[in-house]
This record gives C-alpha cells, sequence and structure tokens, in this order.
C-alpha cells in the first residue's frame, strides 16, 4: 500500500510534538492496512487525540487532512 500525504497534511504531521507524531503515523498505518477500507469518497480515522481525513484510490492512500486537540 502506498500513502501519499498532500503537502499542508505533510506540514502539520512534521510540525507537531513527537508523542502526537506517533498517535498520527498509528493512524495512518492502521488505514494503509486495513484490507476493509475501500472508500473512494473521504473517510475520517480517530485516535485518542488525533484525526486524519484521507481517501483511497486503489492502493494508495491519500491523506488530506491531520490534526490534534492537544
Amino acid at each position: 500500500m502506498k500513502v501519499e500525504l498532500i503537502q499542508p497534511a505533510a506540514d502539520v504531521l512534521f510540525d507537531v510534538p513527537d508523542d502526537v507524531h506517533a498517535e498520527i503515523i498509528a493512524l495512518i498505518t492502521a488505514v494503509a492496512v486495513d484490507p476493509t477500507t475501500k472508500v473512494s469518497d473521504l473517510a475520517a480515522a480517530f485516535g485518542e487525540w488525533c484525526w486524519l481525513v484521507y481517501t483511497r484510490h486503489g492502493d494508495v492512500v491519500v491523506v488530506l487532512d491531520v490534526g490534534c486537540a492537544r
């Protein structure tokens, strides 16, 4: 599975504390390896403090937005 982050999402990902970064990476990993996630429209995944908005096109997960409530 290939994961692509659009630039604003990548900017946020690399501008957060390490613990938040780890939670966002865990969300991305969970979405990427879940074979039951077959969305072509927008979808979201939520962790304890963080979220991501993504879409999937075949074998590519495109992360459109990430954020954290901390």
